[in-house]
């Protein structure tokens, strides 16, 4: 399957960004290969890029960090866009702002409602070297992963998330004062059973969509079969009620457990607890006993699945970005991606030390060094 037309970032250029003092980058569709030393600032450029989406960017990193150590007004970002809908210019930053203010989104020129404008031209996902330890790693790791997948085709779900958090800490706090106001608890209560439920759908639906184009995935590929499922209240409620009833039981569940939240200190039932369960299906066992190398050939073709996905439901492949992808893949597998990756119809930044290991998409790739903040074409 190949998507209509290749969205793809066409120029950036960034001030004061990490080690980035000033750069201007022209990019080709298709393949992008980094290559350089450790510390270069591979990483850097692609989660310049992942701030073209709504969130805190591939490192999930406070503005203060991102900001190149010694500058006064904050970064910038400006990118220029290419698809099916022609071009469009996007910047996003803090200078002039603050932390204080949050960074600001513009789409050609005009200062943007929120960062979620930014997905009506752009998808981006990422797969790095901190998802290694997705399988085995804290549920809070795997809700955020499904969370993103969820981000990507569903812009409201980010603004749902927040404001769930926002009201489960207003509630939080009445329990930790030992405040009796039923008016208050009812009111925070009913928010965070509306958002909370939404979110579970949304995650359900994610999960359902995922499953189906798994199985598109060839029974022997390079890239084997998962199995997927969320566990949770909510979640596991949503297979056989309707949103409306679980919605209502989720309200009535906050209410009755007043008194034992109240004693933990916190809201011990919720979308926050969740989590999702991977199995590697070839093989009958779950994805955290598996090898390195099988869970990271797992979660690549979780990536890819979901890749699949966002292109068809939005008619434009999403960018791709993928640091250290050819550390825990073998040669077949690293030139299967390759060709999954042309197959898509994707823009797709990989970075490596090696660019031996990117030797397969020689011809077929545009090749840039990576050395202490500046790049070069190879």
């Amino acid at each position: 399957m190949k998507a209509e037309a290749q969205t793809h970032v066409s120029r950036l250029i960034l001030t004061d960004f990490r080690n980035y003092h000033s750069l201007s980058l022209d990019f080709s569709p298709g393949a992008i290969v980094l290559t350089g030393d450790n510390g270069a600032g591979k990483t850097n450029l692609l989660e310049a890029i992942s701030f073209l989406t709504p969130g805190r960017g591939l490192r999930r990193a406070s503005h203060d960090d991102v900001t190149r150590a010694g500058a006064m007004n904050g970064f910038a970002i400006h990118a220029r866009i290419e698809g099916a809908f022609g071009e469009v210019e996007i910047g996003t930053g803090t200078i002039g702002d603050g932390e204080a203010s949050g960074r600001k989104v513009r789409i050609n020129g005009a200062p943007a409602r929120s960062a979620d404008e930014m997905l009506e031209w752009l998808r981006v996902i990422w797969l790095v070297p901190s998802m290694d330890s997705l399988f085995t790693g804290p549920a809070s790791d795997r809700r955020r992963f499904i969370d993103r997948l969820v981000l990507a085709i569903d812009p409201s779900h980010g603004r749902r998330a927040l404001d769930y958090e926002k009201a489960m800490r207003g509630r939080n706090r009445l329990l930790s004062e030992n405040a009796r106001d039923e008016g208050w608890f009812e009111a925070i209560e009913r928010q965070m059973a509306e958002t909370g439920t939404a979110i579970a759908a949304a995650r359900v639906e994610m999960v359902r969509l995922l499953c189906g184009m798994i199985e598109h995935l060839p029974s022997d590929g390079p890239f084997p079969k998962a199995d997927i499922a969320l566990s949770g209240t909510l979640e596991e409620a949503l297979a056989y009620q309707p949103a409306v009833d679980v919605e209502e039981a989720f309200l009535r569940s906050l209410s009755a457990n007043r008194y034992r939240d109240r004693a933990a200190g916190r809201t011990l039932e919720g979308p926050h607890r969740s989590d999702l369960n991977v199995r590697h299906r070839p093989k009958d066992m779950p994805a955290g006993l598996c090898s390195t190398g099988e869970q990271k050939a797992l979660l690549t073709g979780l990536v890819l699945s979901h890749t699949r996905l966002v292109a068809e439901l939005t008619r434009s492949a999403p960018v791709l970005l993928l640091d250290e992808i050819a550390a825990h893949l073998d040669a077949g597998r690293r030139a299967a991606l390759f060709e999954i990756l042309e197959e898509l119809n994707c823009q797709a930044f990989m970075s490596g030390t090696d660019a031996a290991l990117f030797s397969a998409l020689e011809g077929r790739a545009q090749f840039l060094n990576v050395s202490g903040g500046s790049i070069s074409s190879r």
